[in-house]
């Protein structure tokens, strides 16, 4: 997918007739080859966005592409002084909840985040928002069953730990840059890696596999399309609400039984379930389920995907 990333932009940056929200503006999206990245680029460059990212050092490049590790602070201040972004979406991240690095996803999510905050503020050109995307995983195992904003945080691993330190930082910076924090609850799409629980069980029945090996199958999650996903990104940017934080989320959670089962019904066969100890993770958040009042509130009504719908979508591509 990553490829066709360029080519994709030049075809949705033909001229419209009518003025578009982003027109004239620009746009820097850390993580450009990233899954979500790659969606929120055709939808930014879809309402006028010249759109500009940062790519890791030896990753392919292309037009409008910098290099950058969040930990080069030297190289984070050049690609400010270059992009001179009007808005900033941050999703360079290590965002594999079972990545087995500590260090590194600490170093990457928190101290990343601070180099790039610290660029945007120390560089000549303010931009209007800076989106940062955080996760619902800061809420972890909550007492409720539908958790808001006002939830208090209660993260269950290093990679919510490390999300919710991120937060916390962040609010050093929000009286000199106009900040804006996402707490995007899980969602899929096309393209997205088999490391991921969706995409794994999608990839099964498209080859047509017989067994799969899972974990707890009690499990549920709030999933979202990530098409919706960047959708919303693009509208906050444009409300531009600074300071506030914001739940990305359909608002309807889902077993991985059930998915299992949307899954029979898409293919056509029943697949044969195993569950393997070793897929079940020690303080597994159970339910994770979002209320995205808030988020209506600002941008609008929100026009989510049915989760089907996004399984057959990655089913048939």
């Amino acid at each position: 997918m990553n490829r066709t990333v360029t080519e994709d932009l030049v075809r949705l940056g033909e001229p419209h007739d009518e003025p578009r929200e982003g027109e004239g503006k620009r746009a820097l999206i850390t993580g450009l080859h990233g899954f979500t990245a790659y969606y929120l680029a055709r939808e930014l460059t879809a309402a006028g966005y010249h759109v500009f990212g940062t790519v890791l050092p030896g990753d392919e490049t292309g037009p409008d592409m910098f290099t950058a590790d969040l930990n080069d602070r030297v190289a984070l201040a050049a690609v400010v002084e270059q992009a001179r972004p009007d808005v900033v979406v941050h999703l360079a991240a290590i965002a594999f909840v079972a990545h087995n690095d500590a260090e590194q996803i600490y170093r990457v999510n928190v101290v990343g985040t601070r180099n790039l905050l610290e660029a945007l503020a120390q560089g000549p050109y303010k931009p209007s928002c800076v989106l940062l995307a955080s996760s619902a995983n800061i809420y972890g195992n909550a007492a409720v069953s539908v958790s808001d904003e006002l939830v208090p945080p209660a993260p269950a691993n290093d990679y919510a730990v490390s999300k919710l330190a991120m937060e916390y930082m962040a609010r050093l910076w929000m009286d000199k840059l106009p900040i804006v924090i996402a707490r995007p609850f899980n969602y899929t799409g096309v393209g997205q890696s088999e490391n991921f629980l969706l995409p794994k069980i999608v990839s099964h029945f498209r080859k047509g596999a017989r067994r799969i090996e899972l974990g707890n199958l009690a499990v549920a999650r709030d999933f979202s399309d990530v098409r919706t996903v960047a959708k919303s990104y693009r509208r906050l940017l444009a409300a531009a609400p600074a300071g506030e934080v914001f739940n990305i989320c359909s608002g309807r959670s889902y077993s991985l039984e059930s998915v299992i089962d949307m899954m029979n019904d898409i293919a056509g066969y029943r697949i044969d379930v195993h569950v393997n100890p070793a897929f079940v993770r020690a303080n597994e958040v159970r339910t994770l389920s979002g209320n995205n009042a808030k988020l209506a509130r600002t941008i609008g009504a929100i026009e989510s995907v049915p989760l089907v719908d996004t399984l057959r979508w990655m089913y048939l591509a």
